[in-house]
């Protein structure tokens, strides 16, 4: 171990002295809410990071959000509304509570009773605290679109609200690009939004039942079309070609040639 580095009690004392009477104007003027774009953004930086699978930028990022995380809690300590020995109380307890088959006697069969264990705890919990939520309630309503459609779909079929099979999801997703298709005959820009949500609605459940989440695969086909087309551009400007007039079957030879170097490319 390096002692040399740095303790969490250390970034605390950081933050204390930012938000001293000698500190920092900015951090001095921050608040609770103006703190949450930042929190947002530096998440997305982390995961990005993290699928890069650059660990020291990683390590960084998860900095970067850890140090707002503990803002945050400065800034509500200072209101005395809780401190971090609170956080850490509170969310310990939760976690303890929420996996009795860990840190009690409770058996469960497989992944799908657990998940299904946990759902009845967390309706306990609200229950005791004279709340009766529906069963969404608590789903962020600031999720990326993405996200939020898996997070139903996990959800759902923790409450046994799903296809039965795989075939089932399949055959209903089928329908609905159908309807997509159709809307698309009739010309309706409202309609085709619609059904082409549906469609994806229901794609993104069949990648759930396969292990896939689609925001995580979304993100990789999207870099992956930024590293081909910036191949495309390295390889235009070693041969003097211009992209934006060159003809599409030329473009596709070139999209064809990163492609290819790419999958020739051996994995590291």
């Amino acid at each position: 171990m390096n002692t040399d580095k740095l303790s969490l009690e250390k970034m605390q004392e950081v933050i204390d002295a930012l938000l001293g009477p000698d500190g920092c104007p900015w951090d001095r003027k921050q608040t609770p809410l103006s703190l949450c774009d930042y929190i947002i953004e530096e998440a997305f930086e982390l995961v990005s990071a993290i699928r890069s699978g650059d660990t020291a930028e990683t390590a960084e990022e998860l900095g970067d959000v850890l140090f707002l995380l503990l803002f945050e809690t400065a800034l509500a300590s200072r209101a005395g509304q809780f401190d971090l020995a609170d956080v850490v109380a509170t969310n310990a307890a939760k976690m303890i509570r929420r996996h009795p088959h860990v840190f009690g006697d409770t058996k469960v069969a497989d992944q799908e009773e657990l998940l299904r264990n946990w759902e009845r705890i967390k309706r306990g919990e609200k229950a005791e605290n004279g709340k009766q939520p529906g069963a969404y309630d608590s789903l962020p309503k600031g999720l990326p679109p993405l996200l939020k459609a898996y997070r139903i779909h996990s959800k759902a079929a923790r409450l046994d609200f799903t296809w039965a099979t795989d075939a089932d999801a399949r055959t209903q997703f089928d329908a609905e690009w159908r309807e997509y298709e159709e809307a698309c005959a009739r010309g309706s820009q409202d309609e085709m939004e619609e059904e082409f949500g549906d469609a994806l609605f229901t794609l993104i459940e069949l990648g759930r039942r396969q292990g896939i989440k689609a925001n995580a695969a979304l993100d990789r086909a999207n870099l992956k079309f930024l590293s081909r087309y910036a191949g495309m551009e390295a390889l235009a400007r070693e041969r003097g070609l211009d992209l934006l007039v060159m003809p599409m079957a030329d473009k596709d030879r070139l999209w064809n040639e990163v492609k290819a170097a790419a999958a020739a490319k051996p994995e590291a």
